[in-house]
């Protein structure tokens, strides 16, 4: 059991930056892939972005590529997402998850299994 707890989000101004953090308890952070997914209201869950357990992989939605970093420190058990040049269309509620497995970065929601609560970013223009 992995339990996530996402931080970071709020209202912010359209071209401004923020960076959203997840941070996990319950199983060795270390070994795990991770990755970030966006809900928009009446929308599916998107995928945002991920990275592999060692840093050493990370793949991005063609909607951010480019504006957005998403970085792991093993020390802190934390995950960050950094989107800069913030767009209204960003408006959404933002999750961390956790893989089944190892291995590449995974884009498909069935890929994770643990959840966190999500956080609220809302961009105005």
């Amino acid at each position: 059991q992995v339990h996530l707890v996402e931080s970071g989000g709020g209202s912010v101004q359209a071209g401004t930056s923020l960076t959203l953090s997840c941070t996990a308890s319950g199983r060795t952070f270390d070994t795990l892939n991770m990755g970030w997914f966006r809900q928009a209201p009446g929308e599916g869950r998107e995928f945002v972005a991920a990275i592999t357990w060692d840093s050493e992989r990370t793949d991005y939605s063609a909607s951010v590529k480019g504006r957005c970093t998403i970085s792991k420190d093993n020390a802190k058990n934390t995950v960050y997402l950094q989107i800069e040049s913030l767009k209204p269309e960003d408006t959404a509620v933002y999750y961390c998850a956790t893989a089944r497995a190892s291995g590449r970065p995974f884009k498909s929601s069935d890929e994770y299994i643990y959840w966190g609560q999500g956080t609220q970013v809302t961009v105005s223009s």
